[in-house]
């Protein structure tokens, strides 16, 4: 099965600097991630993108996209980075050894199935290649961290003692939550940096090792608009129900705006913060449950 797009060959905006752009957890929406590249204008030539993991499980088309991820990596001299999440380890097991998980199945792994088994992928090799090579965690050259979930380790990326922390863990972004208003200068209770590190001890500034952090994972739609939060401001966010644009919380990113259930798939370019999104994902697949 070959997939070609546009996006591949495109010879327009050449002229224009190259970006890195980085997206959240598509869980099988392909059509989301046409939509998102069609609206930021992606060029396979010259932009670089940056996949935060969980491209499996969720909507049907989790076969397509890897099939088309594998094309874009190839028609760009392997210039994308592509992390592995905890959809992804799973999904990994189940095509090298064949072992589905019951809590793989029902938290989207039956649509990773039967997309492989309607598309007749299921025994390509340069599926499970795709999966075996995906990365755990990326710093690019000016120390900005990218990585699925989190990590616990005070040095940064790069020295966890369990490699699936790297897919699993949600305590970089609960203590960034935590902490968020005292690191920007609080409205609340202000409270000196050496008193943070006494009560979080032994590294409540563990995301200070990098410049930024970018991560999925735990769904911006576990929170829900409030005027005094800062999404509220933009226009891209409803200003009632979840929250389901990017969010930024000390140095942390936010990427995962809820692709895998009633949210949108969000890419963005990271030196510039401009983003783009899908539609809402259950209107492009009205006849299936997502997540």
């Amino acid at each position: 099965m070959g997939i070609k797009n546009k996006h591949m060959d495109i010879d327009s905006n050449l002229n224009r600097k190259g970006r890195t752009l980085v997206f959240g957890d598509a869980h099988g929406g392909f059509k989301a991630f046409l939509q998102v590249l069609e609206r930021c204008n992606f060029n396979n030539k010259i932009d670089k993108l940056i996949g935060l993991g969980d491209v499996a499980d969720g909507w049907g088309e989790t076969a397509e996209l890897v099939e088309y991820l594998i094309a874009l990596q190839e028609g760009s001299n392997n210039r994308h980075i592509f992390l592995r999440g905890n959809h992804d380890a799973w999904c990994q097991e189940w095509l090298n050894f064949g072992i589905a998980k019951d809590i793989w199945v029902v938290q989207g792994g039956k649509a990773t199935i039967d997309s492989y088994i309607r598309t007749g992928l299921l025994t390509d090799k340069r599926h499970k290649e795709f999966f075996n090579k995906l990365h755990n965690y990326y710093v690019d050259e000016e120390n900005r961290g990218f990585v699925h979930g989190g990590y616990r380790s005070k040095n940064g990326l790069g020295y966890e003692a369990y490699q699936s922390d790297y897919y699993w863990d949600r305590t970089l972004w609960e203590i960034a939550i935590a902490v968020h208003h005292n690191y920007v200068g609080s409205f609340l209770h202000p409270v000196d940096k050496e008193d943070f590190d006494e009560y979080f001890r032994p590294n409540p500034y563990r995301f200070e090792k990098h410049k930024e952090i970018f991560i999925g994972h735990t769904t911006t739609g576990d929170w829900i608009v409030k005027p005094h939060l800062p999404e509220y401001k933009y226009k891209e966010q409803p200003k009632q129900g979840r929250i389901v644009i990017p969010m930024n919380r000390c140095n942390i990113w936010n990427m995962d705006t809820g692709g895998g259930f009633e949210g949108r798939l969000t890419i963005m370019d990271i030196d510039t913060k401009e983003f783009w999104q899908s539609d809402d994902l259950r209107t492009l697949y009205p006849n299936e449950k997502g997540r």
